[in-house]
């Protein structure tokens, strides 16, 4: 049996300005979360973007064409609910980045590690006050208590509709640190989300590419730019 969809039944989606943000309607009725609240949005920029989502919308209402939609009840339903614990869990993600994690060998994959890496981890002491440090090998290593603070702190400070896009852009990438990239412009997020794919660019080198894990990644990448999107929609 195929999944129900509901069916187009509006004419025009508008954005409305009033005091708590921006909204969205449909044929003057406003649209609202799946947990039954309105959706009201922090910018005309998020507004507009859903708006010509459910303007896109033909005879029948498909979620999956609907990212910004998806992201901004995720916020509100899910994020705005429990703020802290997903600002901690994403905190978290400081004590053992992705970036600080470096092979031992073969010569070049670590010189690769060094070259491309360590910039975004300067980068974060200059930008972001907090500076991590790159271990050789696997096995855990803490890092310094007031660099993960900052980071944690940092994460604590944004509202519901950008934790929401951060979580994808740390969670995506595996690197708390090319989440702040990310989010604040240090560079491309294409160029960003390929820092975050070396080690597995390099084993394509090696050995050749698995389309299924390929085709995985393309999946990935796709919702590590709409997070970017979505983060800088929320400005």
């Amino acid at each position: 049996m195929s999944e129900w969809k509901p069916k187009r039944f509006w004419n025009a989606a508008t954005v409305q300005e009033g005091e708590e943000g921006f909204s969205v309607t449909l044929d003057g009725r406003p649209v609202r979360t799946p947990a039954k609240a309105e959706l009201q949005l922090p910018t005309r920029a998020m507004a507009e973007a859903i708006a010509a989502e459910w303007d896109a919308q033909e005879n029948v209402v498909d979620p999956l064409t609907m990212p910004f939609t998806r992201s901004a009840n995720a916020a509100i339903d899910k994020v705005r609910t429990q703020h802290a614990e997903v600002a901690d869990m994403l905190a978290g993600y400081g004590d053992s980045d992705l970036l600080c994690y470096r092979a031992t060998y073969p010569d070049a994959l670590v010189a690769r590690q060094a070259a491309e890496w360590d910039p975004a981890l300067d980068w974060a002491e200059a930008a972001l006050g907090a500076r991590l440090v790159p271990v050789a090998g696997v096995v855990h290593q803490p890092q310094d208590p007031g660099a993960l603070e900052r980071l944690k702190t940092l994460t604590h400070e944004m509202d519901a509709f950008r934790l929401a896009a951060f979580h994808d852009l740390v969670g995506l990438s595996g690197s708390l640190v090319l989440g702040f990239a990310a989010a604040r412009d240090w560079r491309d997020a294409q160029e960003i989300w390929t820092l975050s794919r070396l080690d597995e660019t390099w084993q394509e080198e090696q050995w050749g590419r698995d389309e299924d894990a390929h085709a995985q990644a393309e999946r990935k990448k796709a919702e590590f730019m709409h997070a970017k999107r979505f983060y800088d929609a929320a400005r």
